[in-house]
């Protein structure tokens, strides 16, 4: 049985995808902060060997029997990177440069990385690049986290050799249920929305471009190149996504869904700028070359969504652990007042001064 470090295993990924690498026989060995505690790990706690540690600082002994690491570890989204710049090129860079020259020095070859499309993010309102790209297409991503997720894929690259085999995949707009639910992404605000307020909002018109796919599928997708024969993948960038749609088209399939299971919702458009995403990209290679395809639709995940949102009480949809940014926040407070009194409820110690 092949054992295998997951870095960021706890997380909306990662905790399906640990999942699914138990159900296929993995020995499974997680590296997680637990920044949002092990609510992710909830049917697996048991299966799986758990190291609560950051991927900046963790001792060599983690990669002790492992064959093989898969890092979906690290910051993830926008905001969350934007809000702390430093935080976000430490974990998503560094450490993974870090984490990839440790695995070679112990001999494991196979690393598999988390990256994103939204390296390939052009923006809006300029229709001549408004192309549909693939691995080779060029990028200059400028947003603090697809250009350290970018300046990861780089490093990893310049390590490619006889001894190593990184492959680097790149997901499209995740979405889908998880152990560990996030409602800051696309489909699964549109879901939460309908279910919290019966409406659906779609800002800038919904015109934006965006490729999609299930969390279900983005585990698959790991898996495959954990698997796939070293000459197909080292040193490869695959693009991970179901398909590309624009967020309106995506808004009407989703309030369709909806009204299979009984969930009646309005859409209410906004035309106004925000800062917003916009790409297309190919999913074509890793088709022909290792044969995966995305299986589910948006329809299918909404439904289920809808079906586990309600079997696993997670309808409490103000709850700040759902949504990255407003979490880490909460988190930096807490941390600001626990470093004051030294405890929740314990007295301080004598002397204790602000």
């Amino acid at each position: 049985m092949s054992k295998v470090l997951l870095v960021g295993g706890a997380g909306y990924v990662g905790s399906v995808l640990a999942w699914e690498l138990l159900e296929r026989g993995y020995a499974v060995k997680i590296l997680d902060r637990l920044y949002y505690g092990e609510e992710g790990l909830r049917d697996v706690r048991d299966r799986v060997e758990l190291v609560v540690g950051d991927m900046r600082a963790f001792p060599a002994s983690v990669l002790d029997g492992v064959e093989a690491v898969i890092n979906v570890g690290g910051l993830s989204n926008d905001p969350t990177a934007e809000y702390n710049t430093q935080a976000n090129y430490e974990m998503n860079t560094v450490a993974t440069k870090t984490l990839a020259q440790m695995a070679r020095e112990r001999g494991i070859r196979r690393y598999v990385f988390a990256s994103s499309c939204s390296i390939y993010d052009r923006g809006v309102g300029d229709e001549e690049r408004d192309i549909l790209l693939d691995e080779e297409s060029a990028v200059h991503p400028k947003a603090a986290y697809s250009g350290s997720k970018h300046q990861a894929e780089r490093a990893l690259l310049e390590m490619v050799g006889d001894d190593f085999c990184p492959v680097i995949l790149r997901k499209g707009t995740v979405f889908g249920f998880s152990p560990r639910m996030r409602y800051d992404l696309v489909v699964n605000t549109f879901v939460k929305d309908a279910l919290s307020k019966g409406v659906i909002t779609l800002h800038y018109g919904g015109e934006m471009w965006r490729p999609l796919v299930d969390v279900r599928d983005v585990a698959r997708a790991y898996i495959t190149a954990l698997e796939a024969d070293e000459a197909k993948i080292k040193g490869q960038i695959f693009n991970v996504s179901y398909g590309n749609m624009r967020i309106s088209e995506l808004a009407l399939r989703v309030r369709e869904s909806l009204k299979e299971v009984g969930v009646k919702t309005e859409i209410k458009v906004d035309y106004g700028y925000r800062g917003i995403r916009n790409y297309r990209v190919s999913a074509a290679k890793i088709s022909s070359v290792l044969g995966f395809h995305p299986v589910v639709s948006v329809e299918e995940s909404v439904k289920d969504l809808v079906e586990k949102i309600g079997k696993y009480g997670y309808n409490d949809f103000d709850n700040p652990r759902y949504y990255n940014i407003r979490w880490m926040k909460l988190l930096e407070e807490a941390d600001r007042i626990i470093a004051v009194t030294g405890s929740v409820f314990a007295a301080p110690s004598q002397g204790t001064t602000r």
